[in-house]
């Protein structure tokens, strides 16, 4: 079997299922801040999503603007996550959410509700009141939260049934400030599709996230404002699929003490 063929027969045996629908990438990208529509579309498909995030301010109905970038999402095949991206209020969020459903068609939405300007941490009361409310309409809401652990049993009491942890903040490209909030959340929600969205920087920071255990991550900055976008593209997919190797194959345990690699019984001992 060859590399390429492994590489396609283990992710059709190892999908993730985001309300019901099943995708073999755990790799979900952003379609902003690229260098042109071109590259945009070579880096989607040097990275193997199946799954874009685009926003409702990159269309306007009414001037046919955004319509050529529509055409190309579509051409490309894969599947629109619209985000909610920018909104600071609840009704903001809400009326963006609708019209975003009735644009592209889909009742996935990326939930934003921005709090805090220097950082855009989330507003998470504003979150979770939104995604109540967005839920109860009909949406399948993924919503982009903090690490933290009452946040998030609020927002699956809300009706969210995946949930988006930030990394660092987005944009940052400093990776995974809290890896131990990271990983209490995948101990404490097991059974939910749990996505690192924001921060991420580096393809090591993606392969870390997944190795906690994580079902997927979410990223933009770092693959379009890299000198060679599709080629950075390409290495966040093996990233990714190496840190989900590796929790598939079961680490072994850190130890605070040296463990010998080779056995100390049976060595050939010299006298003097």
């Amino acid at each position: 079997m060859d590399a390429m063929t492994h590489k396609a027969t283990t992710a059709a045996a190892d999908p993730v299922t985001f309300y019901g629908t099943e995708v073999t990438s755990r790799l979900l990208l952003g379609t902003a801040q690229y260098p042109s529509p071109a590259i945009l579309a070579e880096a989607i498909r040097a990275s193997g999503t199946e799954i874009v995030t685009v926003s409702l301010r990159r269309e306007s109905g009414a001037a046919k603007a955004g319509q050529s970038f529509w055409q190309l999402i579509r051409d490309l095949g894969v599947k629109v996550l619209p985000n909610t991206a920018g909104c600071r209020t609840v009704k903001e969020a809400v009326t963006t959410a609708e019209m975003a459903r009735e644009l592209f068609g889909t009742p996935w939405v990326k939930l934003e509700v921005i709090g805090e300007d220097d950082t855009l941490q989330p507003d998470v009361f504003g979150l979770v009141e939104a995604a109540r409310i967005l839920s109860r309409d009909g949406f399948q809401v993924f919503p982009y939260t903090t690490e933290d652990l009452v946040v998030a049993e609020k927002l699956v009491s809300a009706g969210c049934e995946v949930l988006m942890p930030w990394g660092a903040p987005i944009g940052s490209g400093r990776g995974l400030n809290n890896p131990y909030g990271l990983r209490s959340m995948r101990a404490h929600f097991p059974g939910i599709p749990l996505v690192v969205d924001a921060g991420v920087g580096l393809p090591s920071h993606a392969a870390a996230a997944m190795e906690l255990g994580y079902d997927a991550v979410l990223l933009n900055t770092a693959v379009a404002k890299a000198g060679d976008p599709v080629r950075m593209a390409r290495a966040f997919a093996a990233a990714i699929a190496a840190g989900r190797e590796a929790v598939i194959a079961d680490p072994m345990e850190v130890r605070d003490m040296a463990a010998p690699s080779t056995p100390v019984m049976g060595r050939a001992l010299f006298g003097s």
